[in-house]
């Protein structure tokens, strides 16, 4: 939790302050190491890193709730109907998923990508597109593990209606698992994205991204390190974080059943 609120809290502060202009140049700055001016030092234009990290932590954390946000959502509905009711909606659905999950996640973000072209907002649909299976799935089984339990049995006897039963009976006994689900989701969702920006098709300039800084930090790994350790190991402490933060979750869950 510490981890992630530090990463959480300097992403949020990003949105509305940053210590320096991240677009500013500055030649009489440039690759000035780490100090206390600049405290991890400034990039081949004489940008001030920590601002950019900063402002790249607000992209992968704006990315990445709205991919969770839509691709949970989503996963929720289709997997509450297929789990519930089964039949021919289930069959159609699950052989959509597992035609989905049949190719490389990669490759199915590039080939959507490559249809919809560059930009945040592609990046956020094609994300969500790939995420969407995964949540289905676990909201299924667990739809599944639940539909004849003894008090949804006792509730149908009261002639309660489905949609009250799906969401209100069925729903809240999932989250335990489900929040796993997001959080692991959330941490690959800023993986993938620093991964397509790494390779150019992700977030473009002006905005700043981690993966983007470390591509472009790559030709300067032995006259200024410090460019490409900032982005770098700032990407390792979120996604350290939040798995760990979902394991502690899931471990809390498995005590409390």
């Amino acid at each position: 939790m510490v981890m992630t609120g530090i990463a959480v809290t300097l992403g949020i502060v990003g949105f509305f302050w940053t210590p320096y202009s991240t677009t500013a140049m500055s030649a009489a700055e440039k690759f000035a190491p780490p100090s206390l001016r600049h405290f991890f030092g400034t990039d081949n234009f004489g940008r001030d890193i920590f601002s950019r990290v900063m402002q790249g932590m607000r992209t992968s954390i704006l990315i990445s709730s709205l991919v969770v946000f839509f691709s949970g959502a989503a996963g929720i509905f289709l997997g509450a109907l297929t789990g519930y009711f089964g039949g021919l909606v289930d069959e159609v659905v699950m052989r959509i998923t597992d035609a989905l999950n049949g190719f490389p996640s990669i490759l199915l973000t590039l080939v959507i990508i490559s249809l919809l072209g560059t930009g945040m907002q592609n990046v956020i649909i094609s994300l969500g597109l790939v995420f969407v299976p995964g949540f289905v799935r676990i909201v299924r089984s667990e739809f599944i593990r639940l539909r004849d339990a003894d008090y949804i049995k006792r509730a149908r006897m009261m002639r309660v209606g489905n949609f009250r039963i799906l969401f209100v009976h069925i729903l809240p006994n999932i989250f335990s698992v489900f929040w796993v689900s997001v959080m692991i989701g959330f941490n690959n969702a800023i993986l993938a994205e620093s991964g397509m920006s790494y390779l150019g098709i992700g977030v473009q300039p002006p905005d700043a991204s981690l993966g983007k800084m470390l591509s472009d930090a790559q030709g300067y790994l032995q006259t200024a390190p410090w460019y490409a350790l900032a982005p770098g190991l700032t990407i390792v402490w979120v996604v350290l974080g939040f798995s760990l933060f979902s394991e502690g979750i899931r471990r809390k869950g498995g005590t409390q059943r």
